[in-house]
Parts: C-alpha cells; sequence; structure tokens
C-alpha cells in the first residue's frame, strides 16, 4: 500500500464490567499505541480512537447482583479504565463510551439503513420466558446443569467448567438467574443479519487485504475456520432493556444485540472527537475516504466480530446510494498473555489489575515488559521473576546506565555543555552506523506490527552504545587524549538523543525525561522518527539536570508478589485446590476401567460423542461432549477411567450412564484420562 493520506487506529473497546488486567494490555491496548506513537513520530497524520463497550447482559446481572443500576456499573469501571488507560500512558485521541446518545444515535442510523433496505430478515423462534416477571431470558439469564460434563451451575451461553459453549435450550434443569423458577418456553420474533450472503466477498477482501498489507497468520486461520464451517444468520436484536433500543414499530421492548451495537462505537467516538475539536465533518475523512489506512488492534477472542462481522455490516451500508467507509486495512489480534502459567480470571481471583500494578510499578516498566513479551504469535506468560530480571538487567542496567553515564559524565568533566566531535576513529564510525541503521530497523518492524522485533531493534542501539562507552574508556582520555573524550562524549549524547526517540512508542515517560535532561528545543513528539539517525545536537549546547531513569526492583518485593499469589504450597500453572474432602467422600465415587469398544457422534451436535464402554463384562452408553478434542477413531479401543455410579442423565436425546474422566485446562482444551494398557477393563480404580 502506497503511504496513507492517513491513518486511523482502533483498539478493542474494553467492557465495562470490571477493571482492565495486563492481559487486556498485552492483547490490543499497547501494540496500537506503540504504532499511533510510532507514525505520529513518523509525522503521519493519525487519529487514535477506544471508548467502554457499556451495553449487554454481563452488565445488567452485575447491576442485579449488587442491587443498582447498569449506568452505576459501567459509570465506574468506564472511569475506572478510563484512569487507569491514562496512567499507563494510552495516547488515545478521544475515549468514548456507547451510552452516550451520539453512539445510540450512530447504532439507529446503522439498523434503519439495513430496514429500509430490507437487509435484515425477521423471524420467530423459540426463548426461554419467565412468567413470574414477564420478561424474555437472554442466555445468561438461563443457568441449568451442563449437557456436556454435568455441572450443575452452567450459563446458558457456555459451562465455565468444561468450557463448552451452549444453547439455553440444551441446559438441563433449567432455572431464570432473576427468580430461580424454572422457566416456560415460548416463541419470540427477532432480526437477523444474512452473514452468510457476505461470505464470498468477505474472503475476498480478506485475501486482498492480506496480500496488500501483510495479515497475521492466527487471524488468517481463524477466518478459514468460519468460512469453511459457512457462515450464518446472527441475531441483530435481543430481547432486554438495557442497550440501544430497536427504532422499529413492534419492538419497542427489544435493543439491538451488542456485538452490533459495539463495534459501531468506533464510529460514534470518532464523531465525538470531531465535535470535541471544534470540526463536526473531520471524523468523515478518517471513515469514508479512500485515501484512510484503518487498522484496528484487538484480541483474538474479538477476531469474528472484526474480521467478519464489522466488515459485512460496513459493506451492507456501502451498497447503498449514501457515503463509503473505509474497511479495516489490517486487523493485528495478539494472542493471550498469561499470569504465572495461568490464565488471567476475574472470578477465580487470578491476575492482576493494572491500577493495582501501576500503584506500586512504573507504567514504563510495566509498558517495556510487556512490549518484550507480547503474545505476538503464541501466549506468552507474565512472571513476576521475569519482569524484574527484564526490569533491572534491561531498563536499568542497559538503558538507564548508558544514559546516566553519559550525561553524568558531561557534567563533569565538559561542565554540562557537549563538547565539539573531532577526528573520527574506526569505533566512532561504527557507531555513528549504527545510529544511521537504527531508525531504519526498529520502524520496519513496528510498522508490520512486529513490536517485539522493533523494540529489540531499539535496544541494540542502547547495548552498542554502552559497548562503545566502554570500550572507549572515556575516564581515562579524559587525562591523556582530551580530544578523543570530547568525540565519545559527543557521539553518546547524539544516541542518547535517538534512544528517547527510538523508544519514545515503548517508554514515552522515560523518553520525555531524556528530552528534558539533554534540555533540547521543542517537545520530543515534534521532532521526526527519522532524525535519530542524525547527530543534531550542536557543540556547545547545555544539558540539564541529569536524574536517575529507572531504579532496580528489590528481590523482597518479587518475593512479596510472589507470596501473595496464594498458591505458595502449589505447582506453578497449576490450578487452586478445591475445598477438602474426606476419605469417605471419595470412597463413595466408584471410578472404573473401561475399554472404548463403539463411538459414533451424536445428530444435531457438534460436541458430543456417543461411546459404548465394556466395564468388565458389562457395556454402557456414556455421552461425552469430547466431539471437538477427539474422532470417533481416536477413541475406538483405549482404555479409559470412567465414573460408574454417577446418576444416569439424557443429553440430546441420549441416555448417558457415567462419566469419561478428562483433564481441561482454562481454554477448554481436554485430555483423556486412562491407564497403561497392562490392566483388566473393569479394574477399580482407587
Amino acid at each position: 500500500m502506497r503511504d496513507p493520506a492517513r491513518i486511523l487506529v482502533t483498539a478493542a473497546l474494553p467492557y465495562a464490567n470490571g477493571p482492565i488486567h495486563l492481559g487486556h494490555l498485552a492483547g490490543a491496548y499497547l501494540p496500537a499505541d506503540i504504532y499511533v506513537r510510532y507514525q505520529r513520530l513518523r509525522q503521519r497524520d493519525v487519529v487514535f480512537i477506544c471508548g467502554s463497550d457499556e451495553h449487554g447482559v454481563p452488565i445488567t446481572l452485575t447491576a442485579e447482583q449488587e442491587g443498582v443500576s447498569p449506568k452505576d456499573v459501567v459509570d465506574r469501571y468506564h472511569t475506572m479504565n478510563r484512569e487507569a488507560f491514562e496512567r499507563f500512558g494510552m495516547s488515545f485521541d478521544n475515549y468514548s463510551r456507547t451510552t452516550l446518545a451520539l453512539h445510540h444515535t450512530t447504532a439507529q442510523e446503522f439498523f434503519l439503513e439495513f430496514h429500509r433496505k430490507k437487509i435484515l430478515k425477521e423471524k420467530r423462534e423459540k426463548q426461554f420466558f419467565d412468567e413470574s416477571v414477564q420478561m424474555f431470558l437472554p442466555d445468561r439469564y438461563v443457568e441449568g446443569t451442563c449437557p456436556v460434563c454435568a455441572h450443575p451451575e452452567a450459563r446458558g451461553d457456555q459451562c465455565e467448567k468444561c468450557g463448552s459453549y451452549l444453547n439455553p435450550m440444551d441446559l438441563i434443569d433449567p432455572r431464570s438467574k432473576i427468580s430461580g423458577q424454572q422457566p416456560i418456553v415460548r416463541e419470540t420474533t427477532h432480526l437477523y443479519f444474512p452473514l452468510g450472503a457476505y461470505q464470498k466477498r468477505l474472503e475476498e477482501y480478506i485475501r486482498e487485504r492480506d496480500e496488500r498489507d501483510g495479515w497475521k497468520e492466527n487471524v488468517l486461520q481463524y477466518c478459514r475456520g468460519w468460512f469453511k464451517e459457512g457462515l450464518q444468520d446472527r441475531a441483530y436484536t435481543r430481547d432486554l432493556g438495557w442497550g440501544v433500543s430497536v427504532p422499529l414499530e413492534g419492538y419497542e421492548n427489544k435493543v439491538i444485540y451488542v456485538w452490533f451495537d459495539a463495534v459501531l462505537g468506533y464510529i460514534s467516538s470518532t464523531r465525538e472527537w470531531a465535535n470535541r475539536i471544534g470540526e463536526p465533518e473531520v471524523w468523515k475523512r478518517y471513515w469514508q475516504d479512500e485515501g484512510t489506512k484503518y487498522v484496528a488492534f484487538i484480541g483474538k477472542d474479538n477476531v469474528v466480530f472484526h474480521c467478519i462481522v464489522f466488515p459485512a455490516m460496513l459493506m451492507a451500508w456501502n451498497d447503498g446510494e449514501r457515503s463509503r467507509f473505509v474497511l479495516p486495512e489490517n486487523v493485528p489480534a495478539n494472542e493471550f498473555l498469561n499470569f504465572e502459567g495461568r490464565k488471567f480470571s476475574k472470578s477465580k481471583g487470578w491476575g492482576i489489575d493494572v491500577g493495582e500494578f501501576l500503584d506500586r510499578y512504573t507504567a514504563d516498566a510495566l509498558r517495556y515488559y510487556l512490549a518484550v513479551t507480547l503474545p505476538e504469535y503464541r501466549d506468552t506468560d507474565f512472571t513476576w521473576k521475569d519482569f524484574q530480571a527484564r526490569s533491572n538487567n534491561e531498563l536499568a542496567d542497559i538503558l538507564g546506565n548508558f544514559v546516566n553515564r553519559a550525561l553524568a559524565f558531561t557534567n563533569r568533566t565538559f561542565d554540562g555543555v557537549v563538547p565539539p566531535r573531532g577526528e573520527l576513529g574506526d569505533r566512532d564510525r561504527r557507531m555513528i552506523e549504527a545510529i544511521r541503521q537504527a531508525p531504519q530497523a526498529a520502524g520496519d518492524r513496528f510498522e508490520h506490527y512486529s513490536f517485539r522485533e522493533g523494540v529489540l531493534a531499539a535496544m541494540n542501539l542502547a547495548r552498542a552504545a554502552n559497548k562503545y562507552f566502554n570500550d572507549s574508556e572515556p575516564w581515562k582520555t579524559a587525562k591523556t587524549d582530551p580530544a578523543t573524550c570530547s568525540t565519545t562524549l559527543n557521539i553518546s549524547l547524539q544516541a542518547v538523543r535517538s534512544l528517547a526517540l527510538l523508544l519514545h512508542p515503548v517508554v514515552p515517560f522515560a523518553s520525555g525525561k531524556i528530552w528534558k535532561m539533554l534540555n533540547l528545543p521543542g517537545a520530543l513528539t515534534e521532532s521526526s522518527w527519522n532524525s535519530a539517525a542524525d547527530l543534531p545536537i550542536p557543540d556547545g549546547h547545555r544539558i540539564g539536570e541529569v536524574e536517575i531513569l529507572f531504579t532496580k526492583i528489590e528481590d523482597s518485593v518479587i518475593e512479596e508478589e510472589r507470596k501473595n499469589l496464594g498458591r505458595p504450597d502449589q505447582t506453578p500453572g497449576a490450578a487452586p485446590a478445591k475445598d477438602p474432602i474426606t476419605i469417605e467422600d471419595f470412597a463413595r465415587i466408584d471410578l472404573r476401567i473401561a475399554k472404548v469398544v463403539e463411538c459414533e457422534r451424536v445428530k444435531k451436535s457438534q460436541k458430543l460423542l456417543k461411546i459404548t464402554v465394556e466395564v468388565g463384562t458389562e457395556r454402557r452408553q456414556i455421552v461425552a461432549g469430547i466431539a471437538k478434542h477427539y474422532t470417533p477413531e481416536d477413541l475406538l479401543g483405549r482404555l479409559v477411567v470412567v465414573v460408574f455410579n454417577l446418576q444416569p442423565a439424557t443429553l440430546m436425546g441420549e441416555e448417558s450412564r457415567g462419566m469419561l474422566l478428562a483433564a481441561s485446562d482454562d481454554d477448554g482444551r481436554l485430555v483423556t484420562i486412562g491407564p497403561s494398557s497392562d490392566i483388566g477393563h473393569g479394574s477399580i480404580v482407587k
């Protein structure tokens, strides 16, 4: 793609139902901020948009649990998260919220356009209804027994125990979360967006953008998986009282489904920004001018909505006679950042919120550590020991040490005045060449969303500068060869300036301090990225007061953090222990070795396998939700462990007498648990 006239950058709208944690920062926000700060230093026209996603069922559930209004919940977390982002150094041009009237108007404009063009399809469907409160129940308002693993507290959309995605109608013994009563089934009417009608265009769109701007393979694979299954109609409306109301007669008690509403928050936030700067129409330059390059930063759990749903919505709008919206040029989605070997979990109290973290450590230390461990192609892990090591060994010992030595030595030896650069030796020329090449090396990586490599390229200059300073030994040449010492300090100070620019996207607070210590004219952000290749500080320039950039983190501090993880007796990465049981409790569970003799898929189910097992001389049928992890052929002949005395249940019309034991991680990946082959089936496990 040619150099764009302007760049529009959005970061996924965080859900205003809890505080943001470090995993959120590594997924979408820090990569977006690094990219934006870099592009601004390239003197490009960039607008950076975000805001709070404030609608949806989880918010109404939280409100009911706390006895407050949904507005109280979103007001609290919108403010908390906005302040956390500010402390972290996010450079949004606008941070909006989807409860604003302007957003509701924007979402309703899209709805009315789709309805006017007869794009939306009306369908009647069955849904649970709570007679005691006279309301239809969205998926998360229903709970019951999981049809896959028999967990008694599964939600209507997902079972947190086994990770299976569910339909409320699949639950065994469903009950309303509002009244606790068993709901009845009633028919309701909803409007659907025909996503499948846009599949061919979406496939071509992604292919073209990938050829032009190089999409990540994880994003492409995710999209291909959806295309392979075939895109289906998606509900555009919901029976809910909290959200953007549907502006259509007969739909007064319904709202626009949150995922068709939330992605339009990028447009409404840009409109709010335009109004705030006094140019109400300027937002159209970024959304409706084909000279715009639009980059949408997200986490991998949002790929379908940003690569498929949102582009399809924009295509549907663009098919009309009205103005046309630009589609994302790229959607750089990161994988997940885990915390000390486990997935961040609000419900399990595992992890640390951004606000808590910044109460104890600097934003730059966190930004740098996350930048060098970003889950760009695979899941990565935050550990306290690694955070300490990176902070101490790289920020303090490499970057901070070099900056301090160069500036402090200039103060002591040349009275704080930049000395002249004299005749150059080979070492000096190599250092100048490293300065010259660094902006290109780091910039190329930032330009192509490889931020870890970009940070490494910038830090390589700091490493080279440290070596240059050490090898030049200015503390000796100050006495024996003042001209050589002068040259060393001049080049070192030029390198300090270059590092301030190159690392500004990653550690903006420290870069600002460096700029101030160098006493350079104008703001760092007014300077050009490419000027980091130059040596522009003039002879005779007086530097400012020197301060320590980074202080080391003591072992005792990290040990306290690890102690507070709440799992001192557990192996790193293990799940926390459940409440203790007695030997009598365990004795009630009858575990047997079983041999799989028949296995087939349950019709109309993507998750269930119907398994016939031999337990000694007895044959039993067990229904297990492992079809996403095993084919029937995988299990035939295998010895497994089953719960033999589990109360029978009927799943999707099939009787299940027992349970197959499997190990499950936080992402729902399953591994069957079985014995070695030298033990007979029917044996008791004890």
